[in-house]
């Protein structure tokens, strides 16, 4: 009978056979070094008994916020985690450290997030983390100490980094469901090219089953909700409380198309775009133009105001173009990424994303400016189908089939109708 861990080991392999050709699934030498990046979730844990026979695997826990400036105490968050971490590294028998960038992540994403909210935009904190801390900060230490190119770097990520003769590539994972592929296309091409991603092969039940499997303690233990600073931030209103410990008020209009003021909000960032504005609001329902649920359409940075219109697919919630004049391609260059685009075009291969978990929209047209002052690119895209609720700030993540080209944040949005009640 098979192990736990040989079912998983073939089950993979079944599947990496079937990647297209030229695709190659990375894999270490029995004595490489192995650094896996524990954060004493399931997949992590999961990930840390996959390399536990390895003789030089070692397990990292990354604190990168303290909760005593926050929003929970210690011993709920980050006390808790950490004997998780220590519980799981106990039954795997491997050793464990923890490794501090409390600073890396005020700087690097904290901040940032709080600049983006005050100008209006939707930034995402998990992009930044994966890029500056994850793969940046801890990337950085691990090259000091051992050498760059000298470890492997696993961590529990839904997503795949393949090899393509000398290029490293980033696809989407198996789990269509859990795919984080999103959330990693801001990483830099050479901090992933020594990276192992093994649930990326997997779907999130395979893997629950085998934690349960190799009876580790956090097996059954919840998917984190939210941002890591900010405990269970997706309930209602928890996010926005938090946010008004850092941000000062900044009250403006809350106004429908045809000019006239409802409400006031606290700022721009208390809503988001989509959102269904509710406390506060209050429209005469008697009014047949009035009555029904509204939702925020529009923010007007210059006039501080946000206007809301009627129905949750109200056609103004929705546009067709976007414009990222900061696009970084992921391992390519100019002239490459304009290559690739127009090959995707013609095939009709490309595909994008500007928040997680979506179903990836097709793009009908695109064009690529690479006369800018840095790396960067600049995109303009059309979509076959108008996208709900996109806005600036938000990153857009391009696909040619499965693979990520690259991303960058939404600089502007168009191509749909005025707002209209």
């Amino acid at each position: 009978m098979l192990s736990a861990l040989e079912r998983y080991g073939a089950l993979a392999a079944k599947r990496i056979s079937s990647l297209p050709p030229g695709l190659v699934q990375a894999t270490p030498g029995r004595f490489d070094r192995i650094v896996i990046a524990l954060s004493s979730g399931v997949d992590s844990s999961t990930c840390a008994a996959l390399y536990a026979s390895h003789p030089h695997a070692e397990l990292v826990y990354m604190r990168n916020w303290n909760h005593n400036q926050g929003d929970a105490p210690p011993e709920r968050c980050d006390e808790q985690d950490w004997k998780d971490a220590q519980r799981v590294a106990a039954h795997v028998n491997l050793p464990l450290r923890q490794l501090n960038f409390e600073r890396e992540y005020w700087q690097d994403v904290f901040e940032a997030m709080l600049a983006g909210y005050e100008r209006g935009a939707t930034p995402n904190p998990d992009v930044l983390c994966n890029r500056h801390v994850k793969f940046g900060a801890l990337r950085a230490q691990l090259d000091a100490e051992y050498g760059a190119g000298n470890y492997w770097l696993v961590t529990g990520h839904y997503a795949r980094v393949l090899q393509k003769e000398s290029r490293t590539s980033l696809l989407h994972a198996v789990d269509t469901h859990k795919d984080q592929s999103y959330y990693l296309a801001q990483v830099k091409r050479g901090a992933l090219a020594r990276t192992l991603l093994p649930l990326g092969h997997l779907l999130k039940p395979e893997v629950r089953a085998l934690a349960q499997e190799l009876a580790l303690p956090t097996a059954t233990k919840r998917d984190s909700q939210g941002i890591c600073f900010v405990e269970n931030s997706q309930g209602a209103g928890r996010f926005r409380d938090f946010l008004q410990e850092y941000l000062p008020p900044t009250p403006g209009a809350i106004v429908t198309p045809d000019g006239k003021q409802w409400a006031t909000h606290g700022g721009l960032w208390t809503h988001t775009l989509g959102q269904r504005v509710g406390g506060g609001l209050s429209l005469p329902q008697g009014s047949p133009e009035y009555r029904g649920t509204w939702y925020v359409a529009e923010k007007r940075v210059q006039e501080n105001e946000l206007v809301i219109v009627r129905g949750r697919d109200n056609p103004a919630l929705y546009r067709e173009s976007v414009a990222v004049r900061s696009f970084e391609p992921l391992g390519l260059d100019g002239a490459q990424f304009a290559e690739r685009i127009s090959t995707a075009l013609a095939g009709g291969t490309l595909y994008m994303q500007y928040r997680s978990l979506q179903t990836p929209a097709q793009v009908l047209k695109c064009t690529v400016d690479n006369n800018t002052t840095d790396n960067d690119v600049s995109v303009n895209l059309t979509m076959a189908e108008p996208q709900r609720a996109m806005a600036v700030g938000q990153y857009c993540c391009l696909y040619d089939g499965e693979e990520v080209l690259g991303s960058g944040p939404i600089s502007a949005t168009a191509g749909g109708p005025e707002p209209a009640m």
